[in-house]
């Protein structure tokens, strides 16, 4: 099993989108969380650079997204809370013994964050691969197959948990078969996933069972 984190595990979206707005405003740009849907998914430097790029506002990105997740740790604390069922799913995925990894596409600072944040530390997963770690962030499949290779597992037995467009395309164009989480996007939007479920908690038994 390997588990994007963002619509997955946690929405931590609308967070990111609060802190990113803060950062744009201490800028002096009003930005609407609007700005960024279209790069959910795509790692940070895609999420604030695409959002900046649409009203002609210029980045230092390293600086900007330093100062982005700063803003961020505050704003999570005590507010991101893990997505139903998915504290139970991982845990009852490491009781059969599947081999289970984490793959996102934000940076590792944030994905730790989130992880610490939801009761899922890094611990719990044979592998965590983050948006730090590959060239190519989603749609392209390197994440995914970053993850299968660390388990020493092929892609055709990897099943990915997603709820982005761009990580079901990642996906299966790793050759893993997936599960659309319909937290972000609607079934018919996340083209190319086997199953669906509205969460963790309502896994259907066919994808777990495969």
């Amino acid at each position: 099993m390997i588990f994007d984190l963002d619509g997955v595990l946690a929405i931590s979206e609308p967070l990111l989108a609060e802190a990113a707005i803060a950062l744009f405003a201490e800028k002096g740009h009003q930005m609407t969380a609007n700005d960024f849907k279209p790069f959910i998914g795509m790692g940070e430097d895609r999420y604030l650079g695409g959002a900046a790029e649409g009203r002609g506002i210029e980045l230092d990105v390293e600086r900007d997204k330093a100062r982005l997740y700063e803003i961020y740790e505050e704003v999570i604390r005590g507010r991101l809370q893990p997505l139903p069922g998915a504290v139970e799913f991982v845990h009852a995925c490491r009781d059969r013994g599947l081999a289970i990894a984490v793959a996102s596409g934000a940076d590792r600072i944030k994905v730790l964050a989130n992880l610490r944040e939801v009761g899922l530390p890094e611990r719990l997963f044979q592998t965590v691969v983050d948006g730090n770690q590959i060239v190519h962030k989603k749609p392209a499949p390197d994440i995914f197959l970053e993850a299968s290779r660390r388990l020493a597992l092929s892609p055709a037995a990897c099943l990915v948990i997603e709820d982005a467009v761009s990580g079901v395309a990642a996906a299966r164009a790793a050759g893993m078969r997936c599960l659309g989480i319909t937290s972000s996007f609607d079934a018919a939007e996340l083209i190319g996933a086997e199953w669906f479920a509205p969460d963790l908690a309502h896994v259907p038994d066919a994808a777990l069972n495969w």
